[in-house]
């Protein structure tokens, strides 16, 4: 596959660099940087990468031109700023559209998009189906869904995966990293009243390589564990593993107004239409992810894309 990697510097996209690099496929990343590191995008054989934003048609076109790529990961997206509407509607709507244009152009086998969950809204059921209601009341939900909305009306054989907190190596946002670097320093720390849907990075992978084949049912997915946790539960292990003791009367303070009390996608119909669900659970994933951090850092971001050579 020739794969172009839209927000290939992130989290997810990084991953998925050293999934896929090691099996031969040709990779290109187009990342402003805004969010991702550059230094998970070292100069390697069929990695190359364009520095620019989705949201930069002529980027966008000349990246698409230029690499002829076969498949699309669409996983660039803005969030630093919630009131920053501009931004979001620029990268997270015109962006999706540019991308959508010009993958349509190029006639690409396959287009794979990432969703938030904050899609939803305020669910009225958890575990959260995928036809629920869109009810996104942030200007990041609202600006995504737009753009899920424009790639299911493209005609293009598309996949859009709604995805739960996916854990794993360079996570360095949400409740996980933040409470291991505080701990680790010996800062206090409380907990939100909220409840998550925990995903391992290799679940996440293996639904990723599903529905990127040529044969893959397209459409709309949750991709979770479809259990719940809450951020107690993730302050408790991560103690446990730092082998501090338990914390009975840490802080836990309600959800606020711009938060979700419950964020906990269905995947059921995921496993009936492609297959798939999770294999990993909830202390694994925590046990996986910590010991990445106790070997790396959470802010030593370096990928160990070097043994791909």
């Amino acid at each position: 596959m020739r794969i172009l990697i839209t927000g290939g510097a992130g989290c997810l996209g990084s991953n998925l660099i050293e999934h896929w690099l090691p099996q031969g496929h040709d990779i290109l990343v187009l990342d402003n940087f805004a969010t991702g590191k550059r230094e998970v995008v070292p100069a390697l054989p069929r990695l190359s990468l364009v520095e620019g934003s989705v949201a930069d048609r002529v980027a966008v076109d000349r990246a698409f031109d230029s690499f002829k790529p076969s498949h699309v990961v669409h996983s660039a997206a803005a969030y630093k700023d919630p009131m920053d509407w501009g931004e979001d509607a620029a990268t997270n709507v015109a962006g999706t559209i540019n991308v959508a244009d010009a993958a349509r152009r190029h006639g690409v086998s396959r287009l794979l998009n990432f969703q938030t969950v904050l899609c939803y809204g305020r669910p009225e059921t958890v575990p959260i189906p995928v036809d629920h209601p869109l009810r996104p009341f942030t200007s990041y939900g609202i600006s995504k869904v737009a753009g899920e909305q424009y790639l299911a009306m493209s005609g293009l054989p598309f996949a859009s995966l709604r995805l739960a907190n996916v854990t794993g190596p360079r996570l360095a946002i949400g409740p996980i990293p933040t409470f291991y670097k505080r701990l680790k320093a010996g800062q206090g720390c409380f907990c939100t009243d909220a409840q998550r849907d925990f995903l391992d990075m290799s679940d996440f992978l293996a639904a990723v390589d599903l529905v990127m084949k040529a044969d893959a049912p397209t459409g709309i997915f949750n991709v979770s564990s479809g259990e719940g946790h809450s951020i107690r539960d993730v302050y408790d292990a991560v103690r446990s593993h730092l082998k501090l003791p338990p914390d009975p009367n840490v802080k836990v303070v309600p959800v606020g107004d711009d938060d979700v009390p419950a964020v906990v996608p269905d995947p059921s119909r995921t496993k009936a239409v492609l297959g798939w669900s999770a294999q990993m659970a909830f202390p694994e994933t925590m046990r996986r992810t910590l010991s990445w951090y106790d070997a790396h850092g959470v802010t030593d971001i370096y990928s160990h894309l070097a043994a791909a050579r």
